[in-house]
């Protein structure tokens, strides 16, 4: 069956030889957490603890690995804003080829800093345009005036054999250092490399093992693609799960995913932030939006214990500390904590007094309250948001504004209206 396909269990096996001693080998644990919630072990694939912090250093090392000396002597380019531009970067260093990464101007400085520490004089720098587009268009420019080799993020059997090793790491590490064996392996999807390298590997050497793939509910590119019969291109996504969230699936890791037909599903945005903030308190980890997609899936129940042990792939951990905010507040909301709403106070003493002690209830608490002044004198608009006490107080709340005769609009947190808000 996937004898035609562009990889190989074999192409992977290969793989893991020629990354020994470039790619660090992660470590394998139990998360005690994952393991009450689905009632069986669960095994966690640490890739946050490679060097740039996930899998990409893997396939972008492997390609660089195979080139000719011819290759290697003209370069290679790479457009990226996140892992993979740190994957390629220390690739470069470590096998001494020059290599230029192509980042939208709107890279934050930290993440620009960080792709040069790594790469270090082998690696040059260019900011172009403002999307990743835009830089993809022009590091493909100068692959065709320099004849330098383009590293791709997910589209190449190179790669994807690269990021196969990921799962045949992990599967002997439960087996030769804990005595386990797997039944279900869990796998982040976005432009499909990790799933494809992954999945041909356990269809070919472990065919018992049930593979779940995971993408973000408001990206399903791998979804859409399987509808159609071939890889589209998503008019609109929410970006958020950034190292997951592309328009369009590889053309090649389709092909090989397809061929292999693993279990796909989605998690919401929210779940996603709901199970970082767990890793982070709970169990210690900073997970990035994409390396938290497979946990999510057994946190929230989606993936069952009927196969047995559960491996989950936790494929990156570069998070920028600043985003936490907005994790808390997509958390609060998925959870039925945090809601907002659009309240029209009557331009009169005592206004806010009666919101408060007719509307709230006890374990209601405001946290935004932006008063907007018009010279409209009989009322005056404002923006309330308020966390409450549990899930279920949302009906009395709600019930108390109907009843308190206030101008009171709910605002929907999936529309543009929140957005903008927020």
């Amino acid at each position: 069956m996937t004898s035609s396909l562009p990889l190989s269990a074999a192409d992977v096996d290969r793989a893991a030889g020629r990354l020994a001693g470039i790619a660090v080998r992660t470590p394998v644990h139990r998360s005690a957490r994952l393991s009450d919630i689905a009632g069986v072990p669960v095994w966690v694939k640490r890739e946050d603890l490679q060097s740039v912090r996930s899998y990409k250093l893997r396939g972008a090392s492997l390609l660089l690995d195979s080139l000719t000396e011819a290759e290697r002597a003209a370069g290679v380019v790479a457009a990226s804003a996140g892992n993979h531009a740190q994957g390629v970067a220390v690739a470069c260093a470590t096998l001494g080829v020059q290599g230029r990464i192509y980042v939208p101007r709107t890279t934050p400085r930290q993440k620009r800093e960080r792709i040069l520490s790594l790469g270090g004089d082998r690696v040059t720098l260019l900011q172009v345009g403002d999307t990743f587009d835009d830089a993809a268009e022009a590091a493909a420019e100068d692959a065709e005036r320099t004849g330098a080799t383009i590293v791709p993020p997910f589209d190449h059997p190179v790669t994807m054999a690269g990021q196969g090793t990921v799962v045949r790491e992990a599967i002997e590490q439960i087996r030769s250092e804990h005595g386990h064996d797997i039944g279900t392996v869990v796998i982040p999807v976005g432009g499909g490399g990790l799933l494809a390298g992954c999945g041909v590997w356990l269809h070919e050497r472990e065919p018992q093992m049930r593979v779940v793939a995971v993408e973000p509910a408001g990206a399903p590119s791998l979804a859409r693609a399987l509808e159609a019969g071939h890889p589209v291109t998503l008019s609109d996504i929410d970006r958020f799960v950034d190292g997951a969230a592309v328009r369009r699936v590889g053309d090649g890791p389709f092909e090989v995913i397809r061929a292999i037909a693993p279990i796909v599903t989605a998690v919401p945005e929210g779940a996603v932030c709901t199970e970082m903030l767990n890793m982070y308190q709970t169990d210690g980890i900073i997970a990035e939006p994409a390396g938290a997609l497979a946990a999510t899936a057994v946190a929230t129940g989606v993936v069952d214990d009927s196969a047995g042990e559960i491996l989950v792939i936790l494929s990156g951990g570069n998070n920028d500390v600043s985003r936490y905010n907005e994790v808390v507040e997509r958390s609060l909301v998925h959870e039925g904590l945090r809601h907002y709403f659009l309240v029209t106070f009557p331009q009169e003493p005592g206004a806010l007094r009666r919101f408060l002690d007719t509307v709230l209830g006890p374990d209601d608490d405001i946290i935004v309250f932006d008063y907007i002044k018009r010279n409209n004198r009989e009322e005056g608009p404002a923006l309330v948001g308020l966390e409450i006490g549990g899930r279920e107080n949302l009906e009395p709340l709600l019930g108390r504004m109907a009843t308190s005769g206030m101008q009171i609009e709910r605002i929907d947190p999936h529309g543009p209206m929140y957005r903008y808000l927020t």
